[in-house]
């Protein structure tokens, strides 16, 4: 499997992010958030689940793999770059399958990039009822439009007070924001890196 480094091996803090459904390690924003919050006492580690592992072979664009496969992923990973503080962290459906394993594996700490809490426009479907009895400390940063679950839905959800929650200034789900709001990307990244930064220095 490859794994993308930044920072040093022998950094305080390891984080371990995972990329979302779509899209791979190597994606802009996943680039810009590994590049950005890497540092002398934090190492960022990048890697994909299997499925994006063959699409990177072939160029072929397949679904995910189904959850208990996600999850063993995540089990295997932990386990093989253990850290006595290791962060567990990652955009979207990487988030949400960590955001299941927490509790079990005792990371330090969950970072989550915009979680997937409903399909976009089925709000029925929710997918995040763990998030209201999690143990471990978490960082929910997500876009206040994000279609998965905006500021105005994630509001009347029941999160557990280890869930700490940083609105994203107009970001969608890729924390894009619209020109009028003044936001950029690049700003709302910046932000994002930095309460990473900070909530993984506070844990």
């Amino acid at each position: 499997m490859k794994i993308l480094k930044n920072g040093p091996d022998g950094a305080a803090s390891r984080v371990l992010l995972a990329h979302g459904a779509g899209a791979g390690m190597e994606h802009a924003v996943m680039q810009a958030l590994a590049e950005g919050l890497a540092c002398e006492d934090i190492q960022v580690l990048r890697f994909e689940f299997p499925y994006m592992q063959k699409t990177r072979a072939d160029g072929r664009r397949r679904p995910p793999d189904r959850e208990p496969v996600l999850l063993d992923c995540w089990r295997q990973l932990a386990g093989e770059f253990a850290h006595p503080r290791l962060f567990l962290a990652g955009k979207s459906m990487g988030g949400r399958m960590a955001s299941l394993v927490a509790d079990e594996l005792a990371p330090a700490g969950l970072l989550l990039l915009g979680f997937p809490f409903h399909p976009p426009g089925k709000p029925d479907r929710f997918r995040g009822q763990h998030l209201a009895t999690i143990g471990t400390p978490t960082l929910l940063l997500q876009g206040e439009r994000d279609t998965f679950g905006n500021r105005e839905a994630v509001a009347e959800y029941d999160l557990a007070d280890t869930v700490i929650t940083h609105w994203v200034t107009d970001g969608d789900h890729g924390f894009k924001p619209r020109k009028a709001s003044g936001a950029t990307l690049e700003s709302n990244l910046a932000g994002v890196i930095e309460r990473m930064r900070h909530f993984i220095h506070e844990h």
